[in-house]
């Protein structure tokens, strides 16, 4: 089994360890791959870790700690940083009654300077399709966009980068990347008229602007030329916030930041987060993950079958009261 739960809910999961459960206690042997620790501590007995596909060592599951597994897997002891709050009291995002259809229904909520905001939600609650409305990737058919006390009146991706907004997409190969294009040249996408003015391009800064911010974000190897598909998912990650940055966008949108990453690059794209944060930059995260959402977040929405069904203080976080929110109701507890 191949990352078999990327797209389960925390109750999917566990019906899927039962699942598994059973077919061991039948005979059956299951090699299970994946990045989260916590699933592989409750359903496996014994570990293969592997780095840079080399075997690094067979560990019994029942005699070591996650700290140690992971810092096998990465080569170095990875300290878990606790959760910096950088939020200012300017308003830069207020969203209300948004609205596309059934998927996303009177939506509202405000973002502020340098607040780390977390959307959570089972699949199909249209966390992704509320980050694509900000993100004017989808039409809407009501509801107002205001940024820094504007209305956002056209519709539609570039108006939203103009106003400062910009979307890490939860597909990043499909949606994220022009994949036979250099490392670079993907970096520089939105911001190309400023290195080409009268369509000239100035390639010498494009190389060094690029150079610098790629370095900023710990791009490896450094090889700015080099096809951007031919990277790992973490360092194409890293490319896209590098875009970003190069844009000077002030509102970050984040889709399943660390989807397909491994767990030392997921340490890092947590502290760019909130190096953007503290840098005076506003974000919201969608994260299908609640222990991601518990490491960042300032604050949580929780969305329900295409609203927002609550709105969680960081005083109030804990998984128990997001998933309490986010099951649907039945006739009897509504």
């Amino acid at each position: 089994m191949d990352e078999p739960t990327s797209s389960l809910t925390p109750s999917e999961f566990e019906r899927l360890a039962a699942v598994i459960a059973g077919l061991a206690a039948r005979g059956v042997a299951i090699v299970y791959v994946s990045h989260k620790m916590d699933e592989v501590f409750r359903i496996c007995g014994r570990a293969t870790i592997m780095r840079d596909g080399r075997f690094v060592a067979e560990v019994d599951l029942a005699g070591t700690t996650e700290s140690a597994v992971v810092a096998m897997m990465v080569g170095r002891a990875l300290a878990v940083a606790p959760h910096r709050s950088s939020v200012r009291s300017e308003t830069v995002l207020s969203v209300r009654g948004l609205t596309a259809g059934t998927r996303v229904v009177d939506a509202s909520f405000d973002l502020r300077r340098g607040e780390v905001l977390g959307i959570a939600g089972l699949i199909g609650a249209g966390r992704t399709e509320l980050l694509r409305l900000v993100a004017g990737a989808d039409p809407r058919t009501a509801g107002t966009i205001t940024v820094n006390g504007r209305p956002l009146a056209r519709p539609g991706p570039r108006a939203a980068i103009a106003a400062g907004i910009g979307l890490v997409p939860e597909e990043r190969k499909r949606d994220g990347i022009v994949p036979q294009r250099s490392m670079v040249a993907n970096v520089a996408l939105p911001s190309m008229p400023r290195f080409a003015p009268r369509f000239l391009v100035r390639r010498r800064r494009l190389r060094a602007e690029a150079a610098r911010l790629l370095a900023e974000v710990n791009l490896r190897p450094m090889q700015i030329d080099r096809p951007i598909r031919l990277f790992s998912g973490g360092n194409q990650q890293k490319g896209i916030i590098a875009r970003w940055i190069a844009a000077g966008t002030q509102i970050l949108l984040f889709d399943e930041p660390t989807r397909g990453i491994d767990i030392g690059a997921k340490a890092e794209i947590y502290g760019l987060i909130e190096r953007l944060a503290a840098e005076g930059r506003s974000v919201i995260v969608v994260s299908s993950e609640l222990p991601e959402l518990l490491r960042l977040s300032d604050r949580v929405l929780v969305m329900r079958q295409g609203r927002i069904a609550a709105e969680l203080q960081r005083s109030e976080l804990s998984e128990q009261a997001i998933v309490a929110h986010a099951v649907p109701r039945s006739p009897r507890t509504a």
